[in-house]
């Protein structure tokens, strides 16, 4: 019981005095009540979370025979990237007959090549979810200003690629027919991309994409699968000359292929995966000044996709290197044709605590 007359009435605000002494004491078995409840709360929400994580990290839905989970909760993984990116021109001019060229135009070809990008990544995992957090070193002392966003997520049935890049570090050169090669400058050449990439795993009860290239399972045996695969690329590239060019792309892509891990003994691990795609439909348009000139788009078209990767795990430790390497045409080398490339390479070393 709280006696008024320890805690008089002109210290205290007018608000308590008005509340009277069963009011005051009221409210301080509530202010007490909510600071023994408040800690509790958060903890069953840890637990609650935690457990949840748990029983979902042990899960079985798979053949342990060919694959398991790691025992260790806890990972820590250090990456080295390097990725690049590269598009190639080819057509017939039929504006500029040069000597020497066909009576349909003059053939050309180009090619337009990034600084190829270096990053390390540093990431802490739990349970198979893992934040990371990349550095460029070339970027922070302002010798690169290209951007780069990546974002995979494996899962054992289920697969996607994200990445975006904007990129403005371009060098490269343009041919053609009785002209002399002309060396394209850094800078004329603006290119942003967005690759999407996702994939299904037929037999995933023996086969781990993860095991490949997150290392959130270990297979244990040689295993493939037949896989289903979607793409879509959509890209705006923007050529500064003295007629400036435009090009703007949207295309999916439908297709399937097929994955492997092959187990040469305990501890290694090589994959390697295939998914092309073929392009339905697409949006695409060239503009040269004010003026569009055409569309893109002749059937077929393709996206395809490539992974490879060799992994060697012991006690509580892996270290490995993995690729990945998108490639989509479009256009006709008849008229005019475009070739993009773009590929990362990972070298990383992980310990399990």
């Amino acid at each position: 019981m709280i006696n008024k007359q320890i805690i008089p009435k002109t210290i205290l605000p007018r608000g308590f005095r008005l509340l009277g002494g069963r009011g005051l004491r009221a409210v301080v078995l509530l202010t007490l009540l909510c600071g023994t409840i408040q800690p509790l709360s958060a903890q069953n929400l840890f637990t609650r979370v935690d457990s949840f994580l748990t029983k979902n990290y042990r899960r079985v839905r798979y053949d342990t025979t060919y694959m398991a989970r790691p025992q260790q909760k806890w990972v820590l993984i250090a990456r080295f990237n390097l990725s690049g990116v590269s598009i190639m021109t080819e057509g017939v001019d039929q504006s500029a007959l040069s000597p020497g060229s066909s009576s349909e135009g003059a053939h050309f070809k180009s090619r337009m090549k990034a600084q190829n990008k270096t990053t390390l990544t540093l990431g802490v995992g739990y349970q198979g979810i893992v934040l990371s957090l990349a550095l460029n070193p070339a970027r922070l002392t302002g010798k690169y200003r290209d951007y780069e966003f990546n974002l995979n997520c494996y899962r054992r049935n289920l697969g996607c690629d994200v990445i975006y890049s904007d990129a403005k570090n371009f060098t490269g050169w343009y041919d053609q027919e009785g002209m002399p090669r002309i060396e394209m400058p850094k800078g004329i050449l603006h290119v942003q991309t967005l690759n999407l990439n996702g994939h299904y795993v037929f037999n995933h009860r023996r086969f781990s994409y993860p095991a490949a290239f997150s290392q959130s399972y270990i297979q244990h045996r040689s295993a493939g699968s037949f896989l289903l695969a979607a793409s879509c690329m959509a890209q705006i590239a923007r050529l500064e000359t003295e007629q400036p060019l435009k090009m703007k792309v949207v295309n999916f892509g439908i297709g399937g292929g097929y994955g492997y891990n092959y187990v040469p003994r305990r501890g290694w691990l090589l994959h390697l995966s295939l998914l092309p795609t073929i392009i339905p439909y697409s949006y695409s348009s060239l503009t040269e000044g004010e003026v569009r000139k055409k569309d893109l788009y002749r059937f077929p078209e393709f996206i395809v996709t490539a992974r490879s990767s060799v992994v060697y795990h012991w006690r509580n430790k892996f270290l490995g290197i993995s690729m990945v390497y998108n490639y989509t045409n479009m256009g006709d080398k008849d008229d005019f044709a475009v070739y993009n490339s773009k590929w990362r390479l990972r070298a990383f070393f992980g310990l399990r605590i």
